[in-house]
C-alpha cells in the first residue's frame, strides 16, 4: 500500500499507554509523525491535544498545510475537536508544574504525506482512505495526514447511485485508487469501482434460480434496474409501488455471461441494509485502462 507511511487521520486506532520522555524525545528527533486525540479548540484556535499521557498544543498556523485547507481553514481547524490529528513533535516544554508540554505541527506532518503522496502515488496507484465527508457530487477521501481528495460520484461503483450517502458513511474506511494527480495544485482525484470487481467476477457470486436481495437503483419504462452488488445489476421487469433506493428480494430468472446481462424478477420489498464493501484489487495499481466487461457491455450497469 502506497500511502502505508502516512495513514488517514483516524484510521489506526489510538493507543493511551504511557510513553517514557526518551522515547517521546526520540520521535522528535527522528521527524516521526504521530497522531493523538484533539481535545478542545481554545479562543486563539490552538488545538489541544494528548498524547500518550502527555499534553501537547498545536498552535494555530500549525494546525492545517494551506495548500489543502482552501478557503475552509476555520472550519479545518475547528472540525478536528473530537477527532484524532497526525503531527511532527517540534518541541518540548516544561510547565509551571514540572510536566512536559509537547509542541506539535500538523502542517509539518501534511506536508510530508502530501510530498510522499506526490511522489509515490502516481495515477493507478491503490490507497487507504478514511470518509470525511459527502456531498450529492462525490465524497471526500482523507488519504494521509488530512490530505483530502475528491472521488467523484460518476466514479465510486458501476451500478450508478444518487447520492455517496447510499455506499459510503462518515469515518467509514475505503480503498481507492488514484485516478488523476494535478501536481501543480496538489490535488489528488480518486476513483473507486475498479476495486469492486469485473462483471464476471461479480455475477460468479450468482446462479439462475437463487432468490437474493438488491436495491432498486433505476426505473425506466422499459424494466427496473435492481443492484446486486456495487458493480452489478440486473433487470427486472416493471412493479408498482417502487421507488429508486428500495431494498428488495429478487429470484434470478437468468444469467447471461455472453451478453452481460442478468434478468430479475421482482418478489417483495424487504429491509436490507447495504453489505461490507469486497474489494477484488487490494494493493499495488489498477490496469490502464481497466475492462469492466468485455466490447459495448463493458460500460453498462446491468
Amino acid at each position: 500500500m502506497k500511502n502505508e507511511r502516512f495513514l488517514p487521520e483516524g484510521y489506526a486506532p489510538l493507543s493511551t499507554l504511557p510513553l517514557p520522555l526518551s522515547a517521546v524525545e526520540e520521535l522528535m528527533e527522528q521527524g516521526t509523525v504521530a497522531e493523538g486525540m484533539v481535545l478542545r479548540c481554545d479562543a486563539q484556535h490552538d488545538l489541544h491535544v494528548k498524547f500518550h499521557g502527555y499534553d501537547g498544543v498545536i498552535p494555530r498556523e500549525e494546525a492545517v498545510l494551506p495548500e489543502i485547507s482552501g478557503a475552509d481553514r476555520e472550519i479545518a481547524v475547528l472540525s478536528r475537536v473530537g477527532h484524532s490529528a497526525a503531527f511532527v513533535i517540534t518541541g518540548i516544554d516544561i510547565d509551571g508544574g514540572g510536566k512536559p508540554l509537547l509542541r506539535l505541527s500538523r502542517r509539518k506532518a501534511q506536508a510530508l504525506a502530501l510530498e510522499h503522496l506526490l511522489t509515490h502515488c502516481p495515477a493507478g496507484s491503490v490507497v487507504r482512505g478514511r470518509v470525511t465527508h459527502l456531498a450529492k457530487f462525490g465524497a471526500f477521501v482523507d488519504i494521509g495526514c488530512g490530505v483530502v481528495a475528491l472521488l467523484p460520484l460518476e466514479h465510486i461503483s458501476v451500478a450508478r447511485i444518487s447520492h455517496p450517502r447510499l455506499r459510503f458513511t462518515v469515518g467509514q474506511h475505503i480503498l481507492a485508487a488514484v485516478k488523476q494527480v494535478d501536481a501543480g495544485a496538489k490535488r489528488f482525484t480518486l476513483t473507486h469501482k475498479e476495486l469492486l470487481g469485473t462483471w464476471l467476477e461479480n455475477a460468479a457470486q450468482f446462479a439462475s434460480g437463487e432468490t437474493v436481495t438488491g436495491f432498486v437503483r433505476g426505473i425506466k419504462d422499459y424494466g427496473v434496474f435492481v443492484e446486486l452488488t456495487p458493480n452489478l445489476s440486473g433487470l427486472a421487469d416493471l412493479r408498482d409501488g417502487l421507488e429508486e433506493n428500495d431494498a428488495v428480494a429478487v429470484f434470478i430468472k437468468s444469467i447471461r455471461p455472453e451478453q452481460q446481462k442478468i434478468k430479475l424478477q421482482i418478489l417483495h420489498k424487504t429491509e436490507q441494509r447495504p453489505q461490507p464493501l469486497r474489494y477484488y484489487i487490494t494493493d499495488g495499481t489498477i490496469e490502464d485502462p481497466w475492462q469492466y466487461g468485455s466490447a459495448e457491455q463493458s460500460t453498462s450497469p446491468a
